[in-house]
């Protein structure tokens, strides 16, 4: 029996991290065992979808995506899975070409956002804010 080709492919956004395992199928694609059709919230679901809309129907219909992604919002997550997702499809079809497009239309779908919340100093209630003070 032939070794069936399986590729994982992890992304990060902040602090959520997404790992999207890609094999040979039928199109499905999921996120935490939710098909991407329902997955909600909507905004999070469109976000998901634009590498799947650059790439075109005939590269991933051939594929089988399952995505889980934990820590962070809904909304990192739903770009830590772009991120995935966009890598994984770079990475199965070889292609320089779907390389340039996702990098044209957003770099941080290949290369990714090194941003991370600032760490809370003390003398306040965040990163830059500090308690008030009254000499009256």
């Amino acid at each position: 029996m032939p070794a069936r080709k399986v590729l994982v492919i992890s992304g990060k956004r902040k602090t959520a991290i997404a790992k999207a395992i890609i094999r040979e199928g039928r199109g499905r694609i999921r996120i935490n065992n939710i098909p991407l059709e329902i997955y909600q919230p909507e905004i999070a679901r469109e976000k998901i979808k634009e590498p799947l809309l650059l790439a075109g129907e005939d590269v991933w219909r051939k594929l089988d995506i399952k995505i889980k992604v934990k820590g962070g919002g809904f909304m990192g997550q739903a770009e830590a899975s772009r991120i995935a997702l966009a890598r994984g499809l770079i990475k199965w079809t070889k292609s320089s070409h779907l390389r340039t497009v996702f990098m044209k239309y957003d770099r941080t779908m290949v290369a990714g956002d090194p941003r991370r919340k600032e760490s809370k100093k003390f003398g306040g209630r965040g990163a830059r804010a500090r308690f008030q003070k009254s000499y009256r």
